[in-house]
């Protein structure tokens, strides 16, 4: 008969183990032993209830994933969990002792971390010293950056991520690697709990796989993991439970795998969604942006393309492509260093030096990150829809009278179900979702002949998607151009009429709907990534 193992040493003041790291535990998933956190009738209201009466369990060595529409309380439940909200009503538990954490160091020092949907990293600091910014090696009382590298290394490789500098700058990163940058800072400390907030939103099928395996161990090791995510599919995949949210009560919970993907999303959204998400290709029309041989930086070389009036134009790729920096350089948000961009049947290049040219010019761009990019967080809801439309709706004198402003905002505030109390509250008090959509909003109110969506269904729940998936069928139906870049394989499968493939800063191929399959587009990605000719590509994940 083996010794039983010694308990580890307990805070005073806290009744916690002083070393929250995982250590033996019961099978994965098991619940024959007190929850590891359990939150009982936790209530939050802001200028109406976000939360009522929530109680959850979350076990040692299990994914316990949350789902819920934009807005539901997802991400509030698990700020309060994390420290970074303050409850008003309700109570928490940590290995059965309670929990009150007045901040998000606290709740780290107790076992606790997350790693949220909006990024919180500082773009001027390093790779490395994001990831260990809080426990930064020294001697001396100097950084020792060389133990700093090789400890960063090490938490990048875990995520197949060996060729990322870690003394790199994390403002030049892409939204994806910074993505991944934040998931390496929260599974490189010890902790009990790690809520993980939509952490694939900006991550492609491979990186996907790789931060599934970092998941799976850290539970086998007996973490417990509270996993944010709008994605179905992966949802079923990796989650031993699933609770569901709605309107910010807690409807059902259930086992992970036994799960219908239909079933889930009648307890999402408590609705029926259409079946196809676009039946019909659009037919061949005229071309209204011919982009040729273009060079921007060491990120875009020599890309060419066409989008036409009537169809939807995915862009396919791994990490790091170019897809981004392409559409950044065609918006004249980044210099374009060669090549030419015409719309329609221009017989001079246009010259888009800034934004507002390409604007001009009938050009929108839904840019990646939408928290520094696309949204004025301080004004409101109402101000951010109509803001690329000012000159269109101003008077005589130049003038908005905010009725026309709020007769023009209200329709896509309803159409695009923006979950807001009234249109003039500040757009930085809504979801991260509701947000997104707010971005999407102001340029279909726009008008654009040629729209580029990146990452449009980004931290956006089933029910939205099938939403904006409906609007952009809807956008090509009228006869514009719709291209759209997604990290989401299935999701340009499913809606595009062709499909772009570009590697290594280049178009790798092209494919119309019926020639595609996911193999090919696969192998086409990572066309750049291979060190020969003759190298074969990486298997498919």
């Amino acid at each position: 008969m083996s010794r039983p193992r010694p308990g580890p040493a307990i805070q005073p003041e806290t009744g916690l183990p002083v070393s929250p790291s995982p250590c033996v535990v019961p099978p994965v998933g098991s619940q024959s032993h007190p929850p590891v956190l359990r939150l009982a009738g936790l209530g939050k209201t802001y200028a109406a209830p976000v939360l009522r009466a929530v109680d959850l369990e979350v076990f040692a060595g299990e994914v316990h994933a949350l789902v819920g529409e934009n807005g539901a309380g997802k991400s509030t439940l698990c700020r309060i969990a994390a420290g970074l909200t303050r409850p008003d009503a309700g109570t928490l538990e940590l290995a059965g002792h309670p929990f009150r954490p007045r901040s998000r160091k606290e709740a780290e020092r107790q076992g606790v971390s997350m790693v949220l949907q909006e990024l919180n990293l500082l773009p001027t600091l390093s790779v490395a010293e994001n990831i260990f910014f809080d426990e930064l090696p020294h001697r001396w009382g100097w950084i020792d950056y060389a133990r700093l590298n090789q400890q960063a290394t090490a938490a990048l490789e875990r995520l197949g991520l060996p060729d990322l500098d870690p003394a790199r700058a994390v403002g030049e990163l892409g939204i994806g690697e910074q993505q991944l940058v934040e998931i390496a800072t929260g599974l490189r400390r010890e902790c009990r709990v790690l809520i993980l907030d939509e952490p694939t939103a900006a991550l492609t099928d491979p990186e996907i796989a790789l931060l599934f395996q970092q998941i799976r161990e850290f539970r086998t090791r007996g973490g417990a993991v509270l996993y944010i995510s709008h994605r179905l599919e992966e949802i079923r995949q990796i989650a031993d439970r699933v609770s569901v949210l709605r309107d910010g009560q807690l409807v059902a919970t259930r086992p992970g795998r036994s799960l219908s993907a239909d079933e889930l999303v009648r307890l999402m959204v408590g609705r029926e969604l259409p079946a196809s998400l676009r039946p019909q290709p659009g037919p061949d029309g005229d071309v209204l942006l011919a982009v040729r041989d273009i060079h921007s930086g060491d990120r875009v070389r020599g890309v060419s393309f066409e989008a036409r009036a009537g169809e939807i134009l995915g862009f396919a790729g791994l990490m790091g492509a170019g897809r981004t920096e392409t559409m950044r350089a065609i918006f004249g948000a980044d210099r374009l260093d060669s090549g030419t961009v015409r719309f329609g049947k221009q017989t001079p290049p246009a010259r888009l030096r800034t934004p507002g040219d390409a604007v001009r010019a009938g050009l929108a761009l839904l840019t990646e990150d939408r928290k520094t990019q696309g949204l004025l967080l301080p004004l409101s809801v109402e101000r951010n829809l109509t803001f690329p439309a000012l000159s269109q709706l101003a008077g005589p004198l130049g003038w908005l009278a905010e009725p026309v402003e709020r007769r023009q905002a209200g329709p896509w505030i309803e159409r695009l179900r923006i979950r807001c109390h009234s249109p003039a509250q500040p757009v930085v008090e809504l979801s991260g979702g509701n947000q997104q959509k707010v971005v999407i909003g102001k340029w279909l109110l726009r008008d654009c002949r040629v729209l580029i969506f990146d990452e449009p269904t980004r931290g956006i729940d089933v029910g939205a998607r099938f939403e904006i998936y409906q609007l952009l069928a809807e956008l090509a139906a009228r006869g514009k151009a719709v291209i759209v870049v997604s990290s989401d394989l299935k999701e340009l499968m499913s809606i595009s009429d062709r499909i772009v493939v570009m590697s290594a800063g280049r178009v790798t191929a092209t494919f119309r709907r019926g020639e595609w399959t996911e193999d090919k587009i696969l192998r086409a990605a990572f066309r750049g990534h291979v060190r020969s000719e003759t190298a074969p590509p990486p298997p498919a994940p």
